[in-house]
């Protein structure tokens, strides 16, 4: 057994941050049939989301959905360019302390663009 120090450890999800993500929505919808796909790609960010973020609840923007569907169901971007919020609850009956709030960022070209921490 290892002997660390666990008293004085901060848990990674209690803090509050706020990060730019492209997901490649391409390879994550290739395969899946016409009238599939936008659902699909909306289903991928809350799940990229839920693991990047570390949060059950995912909430995303309005703007953010109405540019993936702005080109049909059939017709989604390959690749999109997204800041993740991760946020406190504000309801004290939640079930969630944290949760993360997906917004659109427009860019004009993807090229050369990694993570990156947003300070707020």
């Amino acid at each position: 057994m290892s002997k660390g120090k666990a008293g004085n450890k901060r848990s990674a999800l209690a803090e509050v941050v706020t990060r730019e993500y492209t997901i490649h929505l391409h390879k994550r919808v290739f395969g899946a049939s016409f009238k599939k796909r936008t659902p699909r790609a909306v289903k991928t960010i809350r799940e990229f989301a839920r693991v990047n973020m570390g949060t059950k609840d995912v909430r995303i923007d309005s703007q953010l959905n109405k540019t993936l569907w702005a080109r049909g169901i059939k017709a989604v971007p390959h690749r999109i360019r997204v800041r993740m919020a991760r946020r406190r609850n504000d309801d004290e009956d939640a079930a969630e302390k944290l949760y993360t709030y997906v917004t659109h960022v427009p860019v004009a070209t993807f090229k050369g663009l990694q993570t990156q921490q947003v300070d707020e």
